[in-house]
């Protein structure tokens, strides 16, 4: 990193799946930005206006790439853009959003929720939708969410699945008896979360031998659970890891972890009605299906994330 805190497209951008694993050690320092962008911390009040769109990500790969989608398709209709990725977690990026420093963010419905308001438990995706509005800060508002969802998960490696006869078909409440046995990873904020340990306790009955912070389903947390570090850890469903390294992801029969669709949030007074058009456009056409590949592409294959965007948003008709 230089001494004006930039990192140049390349080093960003090809960096993959190793983004995340510097998320926890930067998350909280000066912003990395792409070369054709401003320079800047990303937790600094710069504010975006008129046609200058401020777009941010969570300190985890697929927000970077999501947010690399949003962009480049905003870029298409002409909208300036500047990156300010690799933030931290929404404890931190929400709170930006409000007061204007970032524009347009990346978001998973249900996690969201939960953050907003831990008592919830919508039934369907349209009303985890008027839910978080009903919550949401007056200056910022939701557009379409995607089809597309990513769930955070119980999800345990292969040797714990096969000591404890764990299948894809099993629950997160079969590990009642055993969780005691075992230590879980995940991110310091899956602690104190309702769709964490918090929540996991409430409403499945797990009490865990320990706690080990990682990051947030990245390399770090894949890592310890491909070791036996931790036998048990919050994995995204959609980490290209799952099948790679034969974890076994628990079924939710209880719906801790809601609905989990993938949907812009942003400043209401950033964002243009092209601009909205343009993030509901790619909200239309990302699906889970879709997602996966282009996580695959990114974390496994470690194709630049930026390249990987426009390459979607182009075979979309988008880009």
């Amino acid at each position: 990193m230089t001494s004006n805190n930039r990192i140049s497209r390349p080093i960003r951008r090809n960096r993959g799946a190793a983004a995340v694993a510097l998320a926890a050690a930067t998350a909280l320092l000066a912003g990395c930005n792409s070369s054709d962008d401003k320079g800047g911390n990303p937790l600094s009040d710069s504010k975006a206006s008129g046609d200058s769109v401020v777009v941010g990500s969570n300190n985890f790969a697929e927000s970077i790439l999501l947010a690399d989608i949003y962009g480049e398709a905003l870029k298409a209709k002409g909208i300036k853009v500047t990156y300010k990725p690799n933030i931290g977690s929404r404890e931190t990026t929400y709170g930006l959003l409000k007061n204007g420093s970032i524009s347009v963010l990346p978001e998973y419905s249900g996690a969201l929720l939960a953050y907003l308001d831990p008592k919830a438990a919508p039934k369907t995706v349209e009303t985890t939708t008027s839910a978080i509005e009903a919550k949401l800060a007056s200056k910022l508002t939701l557009l379409k969410p995607s089809p597309a969802q990513n769930k955070d998960s119980v999800t345990v490696n292969a040797a714990t699945a096969k000591k404890y006869k764990l299948t894809e078909k099993s629950s997160i409440a079969d590990l009642k008896d055993v969780a005691k046995d075992l230590v879980i990873g995940a991110s310091p904020e899956f602690q104190t979360r309702q769709q964490g340990l918090v929540g996991l306790k409430s409403v499945y009955g797990l009490e865990f031998k320990s706690f080990k912070a990682l990051d947030a389903g990245g390399p770090l947390t894949q890592a310890a659970l491909k070791k036996n570090a931790v036998q048990a850890a919050d994995i995204f469903t959609t980490a290209p890891a799952i099948s790679k390294e034969k974890f076994v992801v628990l079924q939710d029969p209880k719906n801790l972890f809601g609905f989990e669709n993938v949907q812009p949030l942003v400043h209401k007074s950033a964002l243009s009605q092209k601009g909205v058009d343009a993030l509901n456009a790619v909200s239309a056409k990302l699906d889970t299906t879709t997602l996966l590949d282009l996580d695959t592409q990114v974390q496994s294959q470690n194709k630049d994330p930026l390249d990987v965007a426009k390459a979607w948003l182009k075979s979309a008709g988008l880009g």
